[in-house]
Order: C-alpha cells, then sequence, then structure tokens
C-alpha cells in the first residue's frame, strides 16, 4: 500500500501520461471533438455519453449513426427539423436500450431547452453551499425529462436514486474541466471544475479499491462521494484530472 505522497506522486504521473489527445482517440470524446460549434459540441458530447456502456468501437459506431442522422449538424437540426424527420427516426435501431423512441424524445427536449437557454451550462449550475453535482444532475433531469414519465428517463441517471451517474458526471468533465491537453472542452465558464467528481464504472471502481481509494464494494452514488473525499485530499482544485489515471489503469490492467 502507498502512502499518500507516493499515491500522489504515482496517479500524478498516470494522470499526465494518459492526458493526452492520441491516448483517447478510440475514446467516445472524439465524438464532440469533431465540432467547434459550442451547440453542437454540448449536443455531440450529451448523446455520445448517454450511450457509452459497452465496447467504445461500438459507442463511437452507434454516435457516428446519430450524428448522420442529423446531418452532421446536431444544433441545426434539433432547431429546425420537421415531424417527418422524427418520424423517420422513430423505428431505428441506435445502440443497445437506446432505440430510434429514445432519440427522437432526446431531440425534441433539447430543441425545447435550447429555444430558452443559449447553452445546457445553466442547467448544470452548482449551487456554493453544494460539494458535487449530485443536486444539479437532479435540476437539471428535471428541467431536460420534465414530469410526464416516458421510456427514455432512464438514460438519464439520478444520484437521488443511488445511481453513480457515471456517464453524466463524464460528461459534465468534458464540458468543464480546463486545462490547454486538447481532450476536455472546458467551454462552460461559469462551473468551477472543484466539483466534479470520476465517471464511476466497473474499472475505475476496481483500481480506486486496489489503491484504497474506496473501501465500498458497489459503483453507486455513495461510492462516488467516498472517491471524492479521497481524490480531493490530492488535488481539490482539479479532482477529475485523475479519471485519466485510473481510467488509463484499468485499459493497461498495469495494477493487474
Amino acid at each position: 500500500m502507498l502512502n499518500f505522497e507516493e499515491l500522489k506522486g504515482f496517479l500524478d504521473e498516470k494522470a499526465d501520461l494518459y492526458n493526452r489527445p492520441d491516448f483517447i482517440e478510440n475514446d467516445p470524446i472524439q465524438i464532440p471533438h469533431r465540432f467547434s460549434l459550442k451547440q453542437d459540441i454540448e449536443i455531440a458530447g450529451f448523446l455520445a455519453a448517454t450511450i457509452s456502456w459497452g465496447n467504445r468501437k461500438s459507442i463511437i459506431n452507434s454516435a457516428e449513426k446519430m450524428l448522420a442522422i442529423m446531418g452532421d449538424s446536431p444544433y441545426d437540426f434539433v432547431m429546425n427539423y420537421s415531424e417527418n424527420d422524427l418520424k423517420n427516426i422513430q423505428d431505428k435501431s441506435i445502440h443497445r436500450t437506446f432505440n430510434g423512441e429514445d432519440f427522437t424524445y432526446f431531440i425534441r427536449q433539447f430543441s425545447r431547452i435550447y429555444k430558452e437557454n443559449d447553452s445546457l451550462e445553466s442547467l448544470f449550475t452548482v449551487s456554493d453551499t453544494e460539494t458535487n453535482f449530485q443536486h444539479a444532475i437532479e435540476r437539471f433531469r428535471g428541467s431536460f425529462l420534465e414530469t410526464e414519465k416516458h421510456r427514455s428517463h432512464k438514460h438519464v441517471s439520478s444520484p437521488y436514486k443511488n445511481s453513480s451517474a457515471k456517464r453524466i458526471i463524464m460528461f459534465l468533465r468534458w464540458m468543464v474541466r480546463k486545462d490547454k491537453r486538447g481532450v476536455d472542452f472546458g467551454i462552460w465558464e461559469n462551473i468551477d471544475q472543484k466539483y466534479l467528481s470520476i465517471p464511476l464504472d466497473v474499472h475505475t471502481g476496481n483500481i480506486s479499491r486496489k489503491l484504497g481509494l474506496v473501501s465500498r464494494t458497489q459503483n453507486d452514488w455513495k461510492t462516488v462521494e467516498e472517491l471524492d473525499l479521497a481524490i480531493r485530499k490530492l488535488d481539490e482544485k482539479d479532482p477529475a484530472k485523475y479519471d485519466f489515471a485510473l481510467f488509463g489503469l484499468g485499459v493497461t490492467k498495469e495494477l493487474l
């Protein structure tokens, strides 16, 4: 077991190693990197993050399918689609349990949100009294999903239901985290990256346990908060940079 200084040194080194564009060229983040317009980046990023479970290559292929349907102009499409456009999507297969019906629902919600907001950032504002994005995610869910129950609601996870909300947390890292490495976008100017958490999945959870960062065996929101406490001792201003370290160690199986 490493002591604090050894652990920080080790994870800082791995974060530096993996926080590079060439390491993520096979990662879903490549999808929003195809755009320069803020709203295109947000929509492409949110859709790519939403379907980010399973094989990374199939995730990217499915995201490309959605981009093609939108004419490779996500913002223009959600603002100007016709009902016939959506009718043609309805029965399409997209990615696993995320189907054409879910995709059309998301398009409608994006359209409504962007008619009222310049950016998705305003839906994720964090209060000064909060320590992470738990409540902000729930506020976003209320705005994006509205109240009427729909099958697509299951694709936007809820920390209040103890979900790790891995895909939303990942999307937030992409949008909020600022550095000059060319991986994360950092296009949301008004939200501090200190509130970010590590996107928790099987790999990052296992690596975190091996390193003694968490003790809980489930990959749920309580474990996200346990990991928050540990990584913020390592860097309270930029905790999410350690996602690169944990993810990289999981992919390379260096600790197995």
